[in-house]
């Protein structure tokens, strides 16, 4: 039975909502099965593009915690009176 264009955009937003309150391991993890999933060849082309569709999104949620994770990281530079400065992380390039 086909979806109707209503209940599709609540599964897409069920999704999103879902996805946002994974940690960052578990969406690794997800993304980890969904590629075992597409290698194997064994799911109908329909199946395979929605967990391509489902993987490029914890792609993007995974860059995204990355990043925001990046921004936190601190370095502590030894001064020569034996304290200790904090400063921001050089971005990565």
């Amino acid at each position: 039975m086909k979806k109707t264009k209503e209940e599709a955009a609540e599964a897409v937003e069920s999704k999103e909502e879902g996805k946002a309150a994974m940690t960052f391991e578990e969406a690794l993890a997800r993304l980890e099965e969904i590629v075992r999933a597409l290698e194997s060849g064994s799911a109908p082309l329909d199946e395979s593009l929605e967990l391509f569709e489902e993987g490029v999104g914890l792609v993007k949620l995974c860059n995204a915690r990355l990043d925001t994770a990046e921004q936190k990281v601190k370095l502590l530079i030894p001064n020569p009176d034996g304290t200790a400065e904090e400063r921001d992380m050089p971005p990565m390039t």
